[in-house]
């Protein structure tokens, strides 16, 4: 394994020792000592893995190929929820390794899928263990982003730095900043729910799951914290700030009209947002229960899942769609992604009319990117397009075959590869994962993976047999 690939698997297993050595002080700080030895085993485990990494590759760093990178981020992905399982196997009683690891699996890629069916019964710091493994998760992805970065088009990677290709000088210097505006966005969500006079538990909690996307709740419905139509439009704030870019904050902040570009992508999820809002509210608020569609809509383009008991059941098939879209390209949600969308609509419709005005010129522009859509970036764009329906048919055959009913497989079969939680909103909140045979858990399991990370390798596994540039 390379050096650089070991300090990076390394890094995060000394912060998955650090959030270990929180859940320490925490159950010992509010006596729940019975299960302080099982985070002390988490904390010994991930410390010597991430000085064994260090230790056992100390050759000079030679550069690393994108494969390379590729494997690095998958093994992250499969060796990290490993150790996050071991708390929940060592503290419940009856609970096997397979479903530990995919309540972790689950967490890591910020899924939200839950073996458990009363969250109540679970003791606090497991609560607390939950969250914190989707807030590592995020970040995960986050630099796995980063590491990954010249595999993206031109344009995509304007959208958040000037720098095109990356040497380890700005990867670093990309990392501390995407270190400190995740840490401040987690904080901003935590004080708006304190605001709201949530429980600090509760909202602590919640700050870490919706920054990172995540489905997971410290209670079984969240009917009973946010009550109020102010506290629901608070909630739907915070779950659209992990759709829009992750330096979106920085940018406004820091703004030069000479960088114009990094808000490019932000700009339009702008114009996607409030399009749907209007809509919303114009033609699906008949039954004047906006506030509570209102954080349907939110949770869905965040791709983070949770709804009111009470979110209309006839409004499935667009909060399906919205989960499919996805949000910004540097952000914690999944999907597809709005911006890649908007450029194939572009390229389509410029070819369509190329071919009824072929003495014009038309430009592949989307809105305030000021260079086109390269066609080897559309191909790529088609092509994730391609591998979510491949991916989608497997996993709803696989479930299909598992005996859980078309229509539910089908359904679970998107959410799995969004990464986003089966809630009320989408007919599956009853849905059993504990009752699952061993195969079916192992389905969702890779494609869990496969969902958070299928933009990041698929497609560059396969380039080299499709693209030639």
């Amino acid at each position: 394994m390379n050096k650089f690939s070991s300090i990076y698997l390394s890094s995060f297993l000394f912060l998955i020792s650090i959030f270990s050595f929180f859940n320490i002080i925490y159950s010992n700080y509010f006596g729940i000592f019975f299960n302080i030895e099982n985070y002390i085993y988490t904390l010994i485990i991930s410390i010597i893995i991430g000085g064994g990494l260090l230790f056992f590759n100390r050759k000079k760093t030679t550069k690393i190929t994108i494969y390379e990178k590729i494997f690095t981020v998958l093994l992250g992905y499969f060796l990290f929820p490993l150790i996050i399982s071991l708390p929940y196997y060592f503290s419940i009683q009856n609970i096997s390794l397979l479903n530990s690891y995919f309540e972790a699996i689950s967490g890591f890629t910020s899924t939200g899928f839950t073996i458990f069916d009363n969250i109540k019964q679970l003791d606090e710091s497991l609560i607390l263990w939950r969250s914190t493994s989707q807030w590592i998760g995020g970040i995960y992805f986050l630099f796995s982003i980063l590491l990954l970065i010249d595999i993206f088009d031109k344009n995509l990677k304007q959208s958040f730095t000037e720098y095109l290709s990356f040497n380890y000088n700005e990867i670093f210097k990309q990392s501390f900043k995407i270190i400190i505006i995740y840490c401040f966005l987690t904080l901003l969500i935590f004080i708006l729910f304190k605001i709201i006079n949530l429980r600090t538990f509760d909202a602590f909690n919640l700050s870490l799951s919706i920054i990172s996307s995540g489905g997971f709740l410290p209670v079984n419905s969240i009917d009973y914290l946010f009550v109020s139509d102010l506290s629901k439009i608070f909630l739907s704030f915070t779950m659209i700030l992990s759709f829009f870019s992750l330096f979106l904050t920085y940018n406004l902040i820091f703004f030069n009209k000479k960088k114009l570009n990094f808000l490019s992508e932000d700009f339009n999820l702008l114009i996607y947002f409030l399009i749907l809002i209007s809509f919303s509210f114009v033609f699906l608020n008949s039954s004047n229960s906006f506030p509570t569609i209102l954080v349907a809509i939110s949770s869905s383009i965040s791709n983070i899942g949770v709804s009111f008991s009470n979110t209309p059941n006839n409004l499935i098939f667009i909060f399906f769609i919205m989960v499919i879209i996805g949000g910004s390209f540097f952000s914690t949600s999944s999907g597809i992604r709005v911006i890649k969308i908007l450029s194939l609509i572009k390229f389509s419709v410029n070819n369509l009319l190329s071919h009824t005005k072929p003495n014009q010129i038309y430009s592949n522009k989307v809105t305030l990117i000021n260079e086109n859509t390269d066609k080897s970036d559309i191909n790529k764009y088609f092509f994730s397009i391609v591998i979510f329906i491949i991916s989608l048919t497997t996993l709803t055959l696989l479930l299909t075959l598992s005996d859980i009913q078309f229509e539910n497989s089908f359904k679970l079969s998107i959410l799995t590869i969004m990464n986003t939680v089966n809630s009320t909103m989408f007919q599956l909140s009853d849905f059993d994962f504990n009752s699952l045979s061993f195969l079916t858990k192992i389905y969702l399991i890779v494609f869990m993976i496969i969902g958070r990370v299928e933009l990041l390798t698929i497609l560059i596994l396969f380039k080299k047999f499709l693209f030639k540039n």
